[in-house]
């Protein structure tokens, strides 16, 4: 076995057998991978607090043929803060969730590892609302993985007119000339229009440096639940409780 060490984050963790946990990390290096945890459950082993989901640093674990078994790991943030918001832990949770699902073995997950822990940051700092954030969330991690809208040029002819409507099933901007094609095309405030630009080019690291007026984050909302419900089609557990809770 080939021992090495990796940067990410718990995504999830489930009880197998009588002491052990099976943990999902996403790695800076391996992408998204499982790995067990030998005693993990027995209160006094060093796996078991570094084993929850939230956790993030350093994890030391044996490559096998087949799978990975966690060593050791030394955690730079365990986000403790959510665990003592109801809120803020489902939320939490709904995002690890997405990263679960987008993530993938033996690929470069760089982006949305740094998506995921910044977003963690701002969900932990009460002056940015937890509503904007997972707008943001949502639509920077369809981007990442390639699913994103076009919100720079129509998408039928790439024109750059003045006045752009927004297609959700043609996946972005269309131009006054092409928009009689799409049925479902709506006129955009220019306020958000800009955030959703913002959102999909800026650098992750000034993602949640801005907050916008309930107007703008109302329709910002609408557009990216009506874009994901098309382009993702998936529902998550976490998202069906913590709309039972906000």
């Amino acid at each position: 076995m080939n021992q090495i060490a990796v940067t990410g984050m718990v995504l999830a963790a489930a009880p197998v057998g009588e002491y052990d946990r099976r943990i999902v990390i996403l790695t800076k290096e391996r992408g998204k991978i499982s790995a067990f945890a030998r005693g993990a459950r027995k209160p006094n082993s060093a796996l078991v607090g570094v084993t929850s989901p939230f956790s993030f640093g350093e994890f030391t674990v044996y490559e096998g043929r087949t799978s990975y078994t966690l060593m050791s790991a030394s955690i730079s943030n365990y986000f403790q803060e959510l665990r003592l918001d109801v809120e803020g832990a489902y939320y939490g949770f709904y995002f690890l969730e997405i990263a679960d699902y987008y993530a993938r073995e033996a690929n470069d997950e760089t982006e949305l590892l740094k998506l995921l822990y910044q977003t963690l940051r701002a969900l932990v700092n009460p002056s940015i609302p937890n509503r904007l954030i997972r707008c943001i969330y949502e639509l920077r991690a369809v981007t990442v993985n390639g699913e994103g809208p076009q919100v720079f040029e129509c998408i039928c002819c790439r024109g750059q007119d003045k006045e752009m409507v927004f297609s959700v099933k043609r996946g972005g901007l269309l131009c006054v000339r092409c928009k009689g094609r799409c049925p479902d095309a709506r006129t955009l405030d220019a306020s958000t229009l800009y955030t959703l630009r913002y959102i999909i080019s800026s650098p992750i690291g000034k993602l949640y440096t801005f907050v916008v007026k309930d107007e703008v984050l109302e329709e910002l909302k609408s557009i990216v639940a009506d874009y994901l419900a098309e382009y993702l089609g998936k529902s998550f557990k976490s998202l069906e409780i913590l709309e039972t809770i906000v």
